[in-house]
C-alpha cells in the first residue's frame, strides 16, 4: 500500500494518527489486534523502530495495550476516549479558529446554515440506507 508522508510531521506521529482514525471510524474496534511492527514497517517501507515508537505512543494514550507474546490490542475504551478528545479539540481550538475565519471572510450565516442542513439531511439519508 502506498502512502504519502507529510514532511512537516514525524512519521511515527502520522502512523499514530492513522491508527487513531481507524479506531474512530470503527475499522479497528475494542479487542482488535494492531498489525505487527514488522508487517507495518514492510507495508509502509519505514523503519521498525518508527512503528514501535508509534505503537508506544498509542499505549501511552491508553488507546492500545501490549499483551506479552501476542502483540498490541485496542483497549475497550479507546473509541470513547478518542471521540471525547477530538470533540474537545474541535470545540476549544478548531471551532474558534473557524469562527474567526468566517468573520474575517465576511461569510453570511444563511449559506452556512443551509450547508449544515444539507449535511444533516445527507447524514439522515445515510442512516436510513
Amino acid at each position: 500500500m502506498s502512502f504519502q508522508w507529510n514532511d512537516k510531521q514525524p512519521i511515527y506521529l502520522q502512523l499514530k494518527e492513522l491508527v487513531k482514525n481507524r479506531i474512530l471510524t470503527g475499522d479497528l474496534q475494542a479487542g482488535d489486534a494492531l498489525p505487527s511492527v514488522r508487517q507495518v514497517a514492510a507495508e509502509y517501507q519505514v523503519n521498525p523502530i518508527t512503528v514501535s515508537k508509534a505503537w508506544q505512543a498509542l499505549a501511552e494514550e491508553n488507546l492500545v495495550e501490549k499483551k506479552r507474546g501476542l502483540g498490541m490490542f485496542v483497549m475497550p475504551q479507546a473509541r470513547r476516549l478518542l471521540e471525547q478528545r477530538e470533540k474537545n479539540l474541535f470545540l476549544e481550538v478548531e471551532w474558534p479558529q473557524t469562527l474567526q475565519r468566517i468573520q474575517n471572510l465576511g461569510v453570511e450565516i444563511e449559506p452556512l446554515l443551509d450547508s449544515l442542513q444539507a449535511l444533516r439531511q445527507n447524514t439522515d439519508l445515510d442512516k436510513e440506507s
